[in-house]
């Protein structure tokens, strides 16, 4: 099997572990009557991601070589998410948010930095094949995007979106691509002369890159474009049955019925919502009960 094929199989599965549940979380947390820490859950991936990344980039750099240091990642990561998936099933709707919260956000953290962790490997395993990495690169990551439709969509047509099933079919996945991660290649560590300042070990050094312009632009667009997004998929777990009391014409809809499958469905019945400022507390709570 060609290297290509082995990093487009990589990048599938590592966004496939994602979108098994980053959508319709929120629907779940809407069902047991957690909606009111939705944000919480989500903001949890950006707060690991804070420090994370970085822990484990120089564990990978100076003694475990990134593809074996994935691989613990994503079964850790799956260990953490089947045990939440595992609480939701025992306790049903007298979900606890301390536990599911703590149990969610173990898993995150350690899935978080295997976003990093996946790219250094592509990267070792395409300068070891002697390609073009900008060249390359592209196309294989379009497929980590595959992955995570297919695994959003496939999460729904079994009806996972509203229950504890999506954490379930995450660690399935995160469990698959953690035995797939030992079989890819080897990624040298740094040797013990090579030292660097803990300014680089942290990646610190990568902040002068705001004397560009165009990097700093670049940053700040990111960084809104992430807020929209998190916004985005706080509403995003409109109930059915909340819809369907406001809208009844909708109810019988496919972008009603599979909020999640397509995701842009979800945007135009959000559209469709107005004022949502108004209407979307009303409903979770009324939803909640």
């Amino acid at each position: 099997m060609s290297i290509k094929i082995r990093l487009i199989i990589m990048n599938f599965l590592q966004f496939a572990v994602w979108g098994a549940y980053l959508t319709s979380m929120g629907s779940y947390l809407v069902n047991v009557g957690l909606h009111e820490h939705i944000g919480m859950f989500y903001a949890m991936q950006g707060i690991v991601s804070l420090f994370m990344p970085a822990v484990l980039g120089i564990i990978a750099d100076r003694w475990i070589p990134a593809q074996k240091l994935l691989s613990f990642s994503h079964f850790t990561a799956a260990l953490f998410m089947a045990a939440a998936g595992y609480y939701g099933m025992t306790k049903g709707a007298e979900v606890d948010f301390g536990t599911l919260f703590t149990l969610y956000s173990l898993s995150v953290a350690f899935y978080m930095p295997t976003l990093a962790l996946s790219n250094s490997v592509a990267y070792t395993a395409l300068d070891k094949a002697g390609l073009d990495t900008i060249r390359t690169f592209p196309p294989i990551r379009i497929f980590g995007t595959i992955g995570f439709i297919c695994s959003m969509w496939v999460v729904d047509l079994l009806g996972l979106q509203n229950n504890y099933g999506q954490f379930f079919a995450c660690a399935i996945i995160g469990v698959a691509y953690g035995v797939y991660a030992l079989t890819l290649p080897e990624c040298p560590t740094s040797k013990g002369d090579n030292a660097k300042s803990l300014v680089e070990a942290l990646g610190l050094r990568a902040f002068t890159l705001f004397k560009q312009k165009k990097m700093a632009v670049f940053f700040i667009f990111s960084m809104l474009l992430g807020v929209s997004l998190q916004i985005y998929q706080r509403i995003l777990p409109i109930p059915t049955s909340a819809v369907s009391a406001v809208f009844p014409e909708y109810a019988g809809t496919f972008g009603v019925q599979h909020a999640n499958n397509p995701d842009f469905a979800v945007a135009n019945i959000r559209n469709t919502l107005h004022p949502a400022d108004t209407f979307l507390p009303e409903t979770l709570q009324a939803s909640s009960r």
